[in-house]
């Protein structure tokens, strides 16, 4: 048995569109009580992500005995400073304001976690740069965007309007997304073969 341990529509949709087959099970952790305790041991953007990802996996991997859970987390780092999703659409507008005209990293961690086991753990960075955009530029994707960016680290949504606010982007687009989609394939191939079991091999 294979389950997400996630509520995210974005990373539930690229696994079914990777075909496979597996149920969902929303992880319910602390996430700002863990990021606080990690950056105060000196943890980083990259290592929070790893955290939460891995974290998420294994409350309910704990819950689902034998099953093979992936959990997904994703830290926005502008500089060394930490954003997260936006609480309302003022919210959302000051991040973008604070984006604008600068580059960020996105690091998506995954892992994948057997009853207490850490059978694999990745991440996976993006690096995103916003062009200088003025107020009814950024108003107007937010209008377009509506409350889907509420759901989003930074206040955007590359794969919406979003997109329009962007100069450069390096990196993979799946992790961007949230979930490093080549690398957890690469992963079940090594780790649950079984799970693979009629998706085409490319």
């Amino acid at each position: 048995m294979l389950i997400l341990a996630s509520q995210s529509a974005t990373r539930k949709t690229l696994l079914q569109q990777a075909g496979l087959v597996f149920s969902t099970a929303p992880a319910s952790v602390d996430e700002r009580a863990l990021e606080t305790q990690a950056l105060a041991n000196g943890a980083d953007a990259r290592d929070i992500a790893a955290l939460l990802a891995k974290s998420k996996a294994a409350a309910i991997a704990a819950i689902h005995p034998g099953a093979l859970v992936i959990g997904a987390d994703q830290t926005l780092a502008l500089g060394t400073e930490l954003l997260h999703k936006p609480t309302d659409r003022a919210d959302a507008a000051l991040q973008l304001d604070r984006l604008a005209g600068k580059t960020h990293r996105l690091h998506a961690g995954i892992a994948l976690v057997r009853d207490d086991l850490l059978v694999w753990s990745s991440v996976e960075t993006a690096e995103l740069t916003m062009r200088s955009f003025d107020a009814g530029e950024r108003d107007a994707v937010l209008d377009l965007e509506g409350e889907a960016v509420l759901g989003s680290v930074g206040g955007y949504r590359l794969e919406g309007p979003s997109i329009r606010l962007f100069e450069t982007v390096i990196g993979d687009y799946f992790t961007i997304l949230g979930l490093p989609l080549l690398p957890l394939l690469a992963a079940l191939r090594q780790f649950a073969p079984e799970l693979l079991a009629g998706v085409r091999q490319v």
